[in-house]
């Protein structure tokens, strides 16, 4: 089993397993019950998200390469906090057991709190799909 990112909306895969949304807020207009019918996500966990702050002051700069490294930073930090630290490693236990996959809904991965995220997992012991 593994863990794996999707972007929110994005068709599921076949055999993907639980899809986790680590999105601070819920999408606007949708209802509770169509999440998972709209491939957004099954589960919604937030405590995964980074804060409005982290997002507001990363938003707010130029989105350089030094801005990402502050970001990056930032969140880090975060998820080093007791809940989303017990959290990830509670995911990371879980992904050798079971196929699941944590996204966002950022078009791209490489500038999402979602590709550190799957770097915190993989460093507390995740079985990372792809590494």
């Amino acid at each position: 089993m593994a863990v794996r990112t999707f972007r929110l909306g994005s068709p599921r895969q076949r055999g993907e397993g639980l899809r986790l949304g680590t999105v601070r807020f819920l999408p606007r207009g949708v209802r509770s019950e169509d999440y998972a019918r709209l491939d957004l996500f099954d589960v919604w966990l937030p405590t995964l998200a980074p804060s409005p702050e982290t997002m507001k002051a990363f938003r707010a700069g130029e989105r350089s390469p030094r801005d990402w490294r502050r970001f990056v930073a930032a969140y880090t930090a975060e998820m080093a906090k007791t809940d989303p630290r017990q959290v990830i490693q509670a995911l990371a236990a879980l992904s050798r057991t079971t196929r699941f996959g944590v996204g966002c809904f950022c078009d791209d991965e490489a500038r999402c709190h979602r590709s550190v995220l799957i770097r915190l997992l993989a460093a507390a012991g995740a079985e990372v799909e792809g590494g």
